[in-house]
C-alpha cells in the first residue's frame, strides 16, 4: 500500500455498512503485519486533577469549581507500582492536569527516580502537558522515556475556538517539537467528533501525525462533561450525535493504523463512554495498546475528564481484570512483562546508528 492522501483518508471516514467493516478488518491485518497481535498493558495513575488551563471541553479545567481537587501523596503513587509489578505490569503512565511549579517539577522527578530504583526495567510515559525545555529534559534524565502531549487538533483556527485566549496552538506545537527533541518516544492525538470539527479536520490530523512522525497516538471521542461551556452548549446535540461520533472514533483509529502502520496505537477509555464493547471495537480497529487505570479508587472518582467514565468504582484488579477480560474478547493477545516500546520508534533508532 503506497502512501494515502487526505482525499483518500476522508474517504475512509465517511465509510459506512459493509464499507466500515472493511475498514476495520484491514486496520486489523496491517496491525498483525506490522506490530503483531500483541496488546501492551499501561497501568495508568492520575497523579492530581489539578490544572491551570481552562480548555473549554475539560472535566478537569481550571475553572470548574464543582469538584474536589486532589494531589497524590508520593507513598500512594508507589503504592499503585507496587501493584504493578505485583501484576508483571512493566509500562506505567504518570497522568495529570497541567502544573508547572518547581514543587510539582520536582515531585514527577522523585517519583520517576523512585520508580527506576523499585525496577528499572519498568517503562514510564509522562503526561503533564506543556512544560520549558528544562522540565521535560529534567524528567528524561530522571528515566521516563515517553511523553504524550495530545494536540487535540492540528487546525489552528478550530484549536483557539476550544481553548481560552490564553492557550497558544504554537506554544503546543512548540512543546511538541521539544518532546521530541529530548528524545522521548512521542506521543499525541486529537480529539473526535467535537463541536464545531469536520472530517476534513480529523484527515488533516492523521496527515499531521505522519509528517511529525509521531511514535506512539492516543485519542479518544469527544464525550461531553456537563460542568463545561461545551458541556452547557452542546448536550443536546452530544446525545443525538453519541452514536456517530463513536463510530468516527473507530475510523480514525482505523485509518490512522493503515497510513501510520507500526506506532502504537491506544484503545482508550473514553470509547467505553459511548459504548460498552467500545475498547473491544478499538482494538480490532487496529489499536495495540490499553490502559488499565491503577489510581486507588478514592482519588480516580475525582479524575472525570468526561462524563461516564469507566471504572471508576472498580479497583486496581477489577481494572486489570477487566482490561484482560476486553483484550481476551478482542481475540488478541494480552502481553505483561514487556515495556512495549513503539516498534516505530525502534527503527528510527536504529536508522540513526
Amino acid at each position: 500500500m503506497g502512501k494515502i492522501s487526505q482525499k483518500e483518508i476522508e474517504e475512509y471516514l465517511g465509510f459506512k455498512g459493509e464499507d466500515f467493516d472493511f475498514l476495520v478488518e484491514t486496520a486489523g491485518k496491517v496491525r498483525d503485519k506490522e506490530v503483531g497481535n500483541k496488546v501492551y498493558l499501561r497501568g495508568i495513575v492520575e497523579i492530581t486533577n489539578k490544572c491551570i488551563k481552562n480548555c473549554y471541553y475539560c472535566g478537569i479545567r481550571k475553572g470548574n469549581i464543582g469538584i474536589s481537587r486532589y494531589f497524590l501523596e508520593e507513598k500512594d503513587a508507589i503504592d499503585c507500582v507496587r501493584f504493578a509489578v505485583s501484576q508483571n505490569l512493566t509500562s506505567i503512565v504518570l497522568q495529570g492536569g497541567e502544573l508547572k511549579d518547581k514543587d510539582f517539577v520536582f515531585y514527577v522527578e522523585k517519583l520517576v527516580k523512585r520508580i527506576k530504583e523499585i525496577n528499572p526495567s519498568i517503562a514510564i510515559t509522562l503526561s503533564f502537558g506543556e512544560q520549558d525545555f528544562e522540565t521535560y529534559k529534567r524528567w528524561y534524565d530522571a528515566g521516563a522515556e515517553r511523553y504524550l502531549l495530545r494536540i487535540e487538533t492540528s487546525d489552528k483556527k478550530l484549536y483557539e475556538k476550544w481553548h481560552p485566549e490564553s492557550h497558544s496552538f504554537e506554544q503546543r506545537m512548540k512543546c511538541l517539537e521539544m518532546i521530541k527533541k529530548v528524545g522521548y518516544q512521542t506521543g499525541t492525538g486529537v480529539l473526535i467528533g467535537a463541536p464545531m470539527q469536520t472530517i476534513s479536520h480529523l484527515a488533516s490530523d492523521i496527515v499531521f501525525f505522519k509528517e511529525f512522525d509521531i511514535d506512539m497516538l492516543g485519542m479518544g471521542p469527544y464525550v461531553i462533561h456537563p460542568q463545561t461551556p461545551f458541556g452547557k452548549i452542546y448536550g443536546d446535540w452530544f446525545e443525538k450525535n453519541r452514536k456517530n461520533i463513536f463510530d468516527l472514533a473507530i475510523k480514525m483509529i482505523a485509518a490512522a493504523r493503515i497510513v501510520l502502520k507500526d506506532v502504537n496505537i491506544a484503545s482508550t477509555t473514553a470509547l467505553d463512554s459511548l459504548n460498552p464493547e467500545g475498547r473491544v471495537y478499538g482494538l480490532k480497529a487496529g489499536a495495540n495498546v490499553i490502559m488499565p487505570d491503577i489510581t486507588p479508587m478514592a482519588y480516580k472518582r475525582n479524575y472525570l475528564l468526561y462524563k461516564d467514565k469507566a471504572g471508576l468504582y472498580s479497583s486496581s484488579a477489577e481494572s486489570l481484570f477487566s482490561v484482560l477480560e476486553i483484550v481476551k474478547k478482542s481475540g488478541l493477545v494480552a502481553s505483561l512483562g514487556e515495556v512495549g516500546t513503539s516498534p516505530h520508534f525502534l527503527k528510527k533508532r536504529k536508522n540513526r546508528f
